[in-house]
């Protein structure tokens, strides 16, 4: 018998051909998973115009990266928004404008809620505005009502009719899961009575998170609403003048500072208190707005940034303007609001550049505390705070960071692909039809709110 022409294949040459065989495949894979990777996320982002900074916004110095993590959020920005004119809608233009149309918008984009005539000029020029209803994720409705509130431009009762949800189809379709509105200020949806009736699924864009009316009831809801910065002037966010140019440590006069009315509050009147009796630690001014002694806008900046620690209690409501303020001096805000939540909190870990100390022990050991902090380590909190503080500015979204496009990535994780409400049935064809069994491209207004 002769002798085989083939090499005989021990055990050992078998072992080593299958884990050969099955390096190659995971490694082959692994190179097929990153180069589909790479071109699905160039080619989608491309189609968008994005550019790849929307996702990963390299604007630590320490290695690390902001970036809202892809699960739930998705790999990029892609949004239609569909943003409502002013006299599509009979209301609407006097939630903007008032009853006598004397209202601008140039006196409300100033002022601490200037968010709702920014929040809705920004989406008018983004590039995820749609002019099509019919291929729009979410829909916006514009309105400056607390500034026209605050200028007499409209009353509480005023404000509650002028809301007219029935004359809008696609709200009436998801039962206004899809709509956003902007409140900005701590009053919230209070603002308007029925918020509860007609609102109570709608996206709420607000700086606050618990307020509450007189029956203990809020308006906010953690799993719908979105926390957006508060409106920080644009000459700080601007780094206008040397007076608003921050103080090395060394040269800050005060060890902390509270700038602001006591407004009959309990933890405010404590800090005034407790400035009384450590004026050379603890700053606190009798705050006038009207009168020869009025704090001006520019002295307001410069007393803010004269101390190493902002102090920002609640008011009336848990957000204080000062907390985002103070990242423009150069000052660390100290929290005292044990309700307070805060923006962009999957992407931002507030432990790094700001101090949350409990409401209920304001005294001198919270000073004692302050003081036993080294410069060194403030230096390091004031240094993160700087990295971003970005995300406070309403700037264009074309700005990598900014407190739009940390607003466009929230909104993102809210849209759902299927909507429906109490007035909204589907047929065995997928047609939408309402309670007469109109189908939805033939609902006219005015439909009636049941």
């Amino acid at each position: 018998m002769g002798r085989s022409l083939s090499p005989q294949c021990s055990r050992t040459h078998q072992i080593g051909a299958l884990a050969l065989i099955a390096v190659t495949f995971l490694v082959t894979r692994a190179f097929d998973r990153s180069l589909t990777c790479s071109i699905t996320t160039t080619t989608d982002r491309s189609s968008s115009s994005l550019p790849s900074s929307y996702h990963h916004l390299s604007i630590l110095d320490n290695g690390r990266s902001v970036s809202w993590p892809e699960r739930g959020y998705g790999p990029y920005l892609s949004l239609k928004i569909y943003v409502y004119e002013e006299d599509e809608i009979d209301g609407l233009r006097e939630l903007m404008r008032g009853r006598d149309g004397r209202v601008s918008a140039e006196a409300c984009v100033k002022g601490q809620w200037g968010t709702q005539v920014k929040i809705h000029e920004l989406l008018l020029k983004s590039r995820f505005r749609t002019m099509k209803k019919e291929e729009a994720d979410l829909f916006f409705v514009p309105s400056y009502v607390k500034c026209v509130r605050m200028m007499g431009g409209l009353n509480d009762k005023e404000i509650n009719q002028t809301y007219v949800i029935s004359q809008m189809p696609y709200f009436r379709r998801s039962g206004g899961r899809d709509h956003i509105f902007v409140f900005p200020s701590g009053a919230g949806p209070h603002l308007f009575r029925s918020w509860a009736t007609y609102l109570n699924r709608s996206i709420i864009l607000t700086p606050e998170g618990d307020r509450t009316d007189k029956r203990d009831i809020s308006a906010f809801n953690t799993w719908k609403d979105i926390i957006i910065p508060g409106n920080v002037d644009d000459v700080m966010t601007r780094s206008g003048g040397p007076f608003l140019q921050p103080l090395p440590l060394s040269k800050r006069k005060y060890l902390a500072n509270f700038l602001g009315r006591a407004q009959g509050k309990i933890g405010r009147l404590q800090l005034i208190e407790l400035a009384k009796r450590f004026p050379d630690k603890l700053e606190s001014p009798e705050l006038k707005f009207s009168g020869p002694d009025k704090l001006g806008r520019m002295e307001y900046f410069q007393h803010l940034r004269n101390a190493k620690f902002c102090l920002a209690p609640r008011g009336e409501s848990s957000w204080t303007l000062r907390f985002f303020e103070s990242y423009f001096v150069e000052c660390v805000p100290v929290i005292l609001s044990d309700q307070v939540e805060l923006p962009f909190q999957n992407v931002i870990d507030y432990t790094q550049i700001s101090i949350k100390w409990p409401s209920t022990s304001v005294g001198p050991q919270l000073l004692d505390y302050l003081e036993s902090i080294p410069d060194k380590e403030i230096e390091k909190m004031i240094s993160r705070g700087k990295q971003v503080r970005c995300f406070w500015v309403y700037a264009p979204e074309e700005v990598p960071c900014s407190a739009m496009v940390g607003i466009l990535w929230e909104l993102q994780r809210k849209v759902r692909w299927f909507h429906q409400s109490t007035e909204t049935f589907w047929l065995h064809n997928g047609t939408i039809v309402n309670r007469n069994l109109v189908e939805f491209h033939n609902w006219k207004p005015l439909m009636p709110l049941l």
